[in-house]
């Protein structure tokens, strides 16, 4: 081995072994808590400025210092953290995306903590540790990995840390201690960032914002252990940073020069994003963000205060906007946050990166320098900008049709950090670029004016968006991914233009940002600054338009003084508090009398009680019972045109819709060495109500999810109408009339009973928003009650509401999966009654039910199943 080859290898090793200890941390801290630590590079960060405090301002000796860092305060932050923050999550079993909120807010508090104590420079006297040997770093880490799997694979405490990752609430039955175990794994996590932090401060750039994101980059080998080996993480640290190394020797000529130094200098990036993007998802069973504040209907007043407080810079600032005129460009950013998250529903870490590439983009257009394109005037530029812009959200909304959660955040992720690596980090595509603004825009009061005009129109726009079809749609999405996939939404290209509207929305606020501030600064765009906007715009409200206002205004005039990080703080602290307190602000919008769901309606509570009292009152005559008490709806008696979806004939009378045929024919399906599905062979006739009893693990549900398009056989064939159907999907199905409900509610929280009925009117087969009124009134479900969110009714009326979702879309054939399950005996006789009434009206009805009594009444044929067969 030639010496250049050795040397390099160590230099290598060094780095790889900072690595290692962070994807051990990450993975220890995951596996005792179910938490991907994402604040581990700002804990690394905070520890290498306490050890620079003790030993460099303090006069500490170094190995005091070092002591009392690693085994007191590194520890002690993570058993902060534990108590404080991420214990009660899940103690309280909140979605799962509140703890990745939180970690988002643990982040950015420790990073503007850390600005406002040490200020904003680069610090370069940080003492080392360690000699300057790879050998003794990769002894220490190698030490370190064999001991916490020792622990964790043949002692008692490995065996409860995995019980209690598995199975929480059960591992605490059983009596094991789960908060020891959440509390030694988070101390253990932050002992090993800490140490990550002390090793690499004396080789880096110790700043409040380039150690974390060093650290953040470094993710990548726990995502390529999938959060579980800490032998493959450790061994794909050493390899990643051995090769880093001795791509440092290639000096290729030509156009990819420039590349091949950049992925040269960023492998760690690199494999960030091919992990995060190819590998299957961490954490996928993860569930989709919320909005962690409801929406409400904002009165006019706070709009006309909002609007004066952004026309006052034009009467109180003079001729230098400097500041204010970054307020609007930043909220038309947040903005697209409000289109991808709070509306749909998206975690998407990376926004900032479209920002900067409207900015980039925008420069590079206006001088010419965009490849294949002449130089153009600067808004002519920003137009351009932001349609060359939109169509790269597919970079986010790609990844974002299979992936959820903690899945979904890694990939937004990789890809922020890889465009900031990349691209903006590049002197290729950055270097000498300015930026200045169009003729006649030169003052900043007259740029201001533009900016608020484009602001109101965004504004607009987004309303109408989260007002019209498709902002239903998109709320269904978030509340209920499979529920919006059954009731006809098609949902991989829904996500897709969620991502492609966010890419152009950011692209604009960014392009109207770096002409107002007459540069493309790359510092302005960076991963930690997108973690920011995305904590800024969750706290205050993902699906509400004033959030991102409140936002912009605060991200900016808090860090206008001298001393930056004040934003970082303060939002930090607000992230933090609503992953420990999730119900604040229902509690809040209730002090104020209102009830809120995140869509935007709210009601006065008054009214709330009245519709309670009401469906109270209705319930004695079932759930079908028409508002007037003048009978039942539902009834055969009473024809489609007096409540029922049906098809009115000319003089009144009711014409037999069309038969139609749905079959499984010979459906197999196993589950590696089980058998679920063994050559079922089923017909459901139209005009009949069939019923499917059995066992439980007999094989009913996953007959019904054949069926239904959730999942495919691997042999035999489904079909409608003796046309296969096998390879179509749920949406798909739906919209060709096979409607379904699900064992476990799906029903769009959210939105209001009327808006849930009528996604299923926009989506489904008819696609006849007018079958949303007989629908409710079939179901008993008009009056008061049609206006107030689903998230406040009871289990019965939710029932309804997603029977309704199922009927107005005007299925010919309906699949009802334990449909009684929750109901009392007058709800479900009531459910007999409609049911029987949509057979009697030529509609093939499926029924999954253990209630045999509601069986024997409802059901023409009953096949029984065992052992994923049909008996009889």
């Amino acid at each position: 081995m030639s010496s250049l080859t050795y040397d390099l290898t160590l230099a290598g090793l060094a780095v790889g072994s900072a690595a290692a200890l962070t994807g051990i941390g990450l993975i220890v801290t995951y596996r005792a808590t179910g938490v991907l630590n994402l604040a581990q590079g700002a804990i690394a960060m905070v520890c290498a400025y306490v050890l620079r405090e003790f030993a460099v301002e303090w006069g500490w000796p170094l190995p005091l210092a070092a002591a009392v860092t690693l085994l007191v305060v590194a520890p002690g932050i993570g058993l902060v953290l534990d108590r404080l923050v991420f214990r009660p999550i899940a103690v309280l079993e909140v979605d799962p995306a509140r703890a990745l909120v939180a970690s988002i807010g643990v982040f950015v508090l420790l990073v503007g903590g850390a600005a406002l104590l040490w200020g904003n420079g680069a610090r370069s006297d940080v003492p080392e540790l360690l000699p300057d040997d790879p050998w003794v770093q990769l002894g220490a880490v190698l030490l370190l990995a064999v001991l916490v799997t020792a622990v964790t694979r043949w002692t008692r405490f490995g065996r409860e840390l995995r019980a209690v990752v598995d199975n929480r609430p059960l591992a605490a039955l059983g009596g094991i201690d789960a908060d020891r175990v959440s509390a030694v794994g988070w101390a253990f996590g932050s002992f090993t960032a800490g140490l990550t932090g002390v090793l690499l401060a004396p080789y880096v750039r110790l700043d409040p914002y380039g150690l974390p994101l060093l650290v953040v980059e470094v993710i990548a080998v726990a995502v390529v252990a999938r959060m579980r080996s800490l032998a493959v993480a450790v061994a794909a640290a050493l390899a990643i940073g051995v090769a880093q190394a001795q791509l440092t020797r290639l000096h290729p000529s030509g156009w990819g020069e420039p590349l091949l130094q950049a992925v040269g200098a960023n492998l760690f990036v690199v494999a960030l994003l091919i992990a995060a993007l190819m590998l299957p998802g961490v954490g996928a069973q993860s569930t989709v963000a919320r909005a962690a504040a409801p929406a409400v209907r904002v009165p006019g007043v706070v709009w006309l205060v909002a609007g004066i407080l952004f026309l006052l810079p034009l009467g109180f600032a003079g001729t230098d906007l400097h500041t204010s005129i970054q307020v609007p460009a930043l909220a038309v950013i947040l903005l697209s946050l409000v289109v991808v998250t709070g509306r749909g529903g998206q975690i998407s870490l990376g926004q900032a990166a479209y920002a900067g590439l409207g900015a980039l983009f925008t420069a590079l257009l206006a001088a010419g320098r965009f490849p294949g394109l002449p130089a153009m005037p600067e808004l002519l530029a920003l137009v351009v900008a932001v349609l060359l812009v939109a169509p790269l959200g597919l970079l986010t909304g790609w990844p974002a049709i299979g992936r959820h959660g903690l899945a979904l955040a890694l990939a937004t992720l990789a890809v922020g950090v890889g465009v900031s690596r990349f691209v903006f980090a590049q002197p290729y595509a950055t270097a000498g670029l300015s930026l200045s603004r169009p003729a006649g825009l030169m003052s900043d009061r007259a740029y201001y004016v533009v900016e608020l005009a484009v602001l109101a129109c965004a504004l607009l726009a987004v309303s109408a968006l989260r007002r019209g079809r498709t902002g239903r749609a998109l709320a269904a999405l978030r509340d209920h991914e499979p529920g919006a996939s059954a009731a006809g939404v098609r949902v991989a290209s829904l996500k897709l233009l969620a991502f492609v509207l966010g890419a152009a929305l950011a692209a604009l606020g960014g392009g109207l940002l770096g002409m107002g501030v007459r540069a493309f600064d790359p510092e302005a765009y960076d991963p930690v600054r997108g973690l920011l906007w995305f904590a800024a715009v969750v706290v205050l409200g993902a699906d509400n338009l004033v959030g991102p206002l409140v936002a912009a205004a605060l991200l900016v005039g808090l860090d206008a003084g001298a001393r930056g990080g004040v934003a970082a703080a303060v939002i930090g602290i607000l992230a933090v508090l609503i992953g420990r307190f999730p119900d604040a602000p229902n509690r809040a919008f209730g002090r104020l009398g209102l009830t809120a769901s995140r869509h935007g309606h709210a009601r006065p509570t008054t009214l709330v009680a009245r519709a309670g009292a009401a469906s109270r009152g209705r319930r004695g005559r079932g759930p079908a019972a028409q508002p007037d008490g003048s009978g039942e709806a539902g009834s055969p008696e009473r024809g489609s045109g007096d409540g029922k979806p049906g098809r009115p004939a000319r003089g009144g009378a009711t014409r037999p819709p069309p038969a139609h045929t749905l079959a499984a024919r010979g459906v197999r399906l196993r589950y590696r060495d089980f058998t679920a599905l063994d050559g079922v062979d089923l017909v459901l006739p139209s005009g009949q109500v069939t019923a499917l009893i059995g066992a439980n693990g007999a094989g009913k549900t996953t007959l019904f999810n054949c069926l239904c398009g959730t999942l495919r056989p691997d042999r035999g064939r489904v079909e409608l109408d003796g046309v296969d159907i096998t390879r179509l999907a749920a949406h798909a199905r739906t919209r060709l009339g096979i409607a379904r409900t699900f064992q476990q509610l799906a029903v769009f929280a959210s939105l209001t009973v009327e808006e849930n009925v009528r996604i299923g009117a926009e989506q489904g087969h008819r696609r006849d928003p007018s079958a949303v009124g007989p629908v409710l009134r079939l179901l008993g479900l008009d009056g008061p009650v049609r206006d107030l969110p689903a998230s406040g009714l009871s289990t019965g009326a939710l029932r309804r509401v997603e029977l309704g979702r199922a009927l107005a879309g005007g299925p010919h054939t309906l699949l009802l999966d334990e449909p009684a399950a929750g109901l009392d005996a007058v709800e479900a006789e009531a459910l007999a009654r409609i049911l029987g009434a949509l057979a009697a009206d030529g509609m093939a009805v499926l029924v999954v039910e253990h209630d045999l009594d509601l069986v024997a009444r409802i059901a023409q044929t009953v096949h029984v199943m065992e052992a994923g067969r049909i008996v009889r």
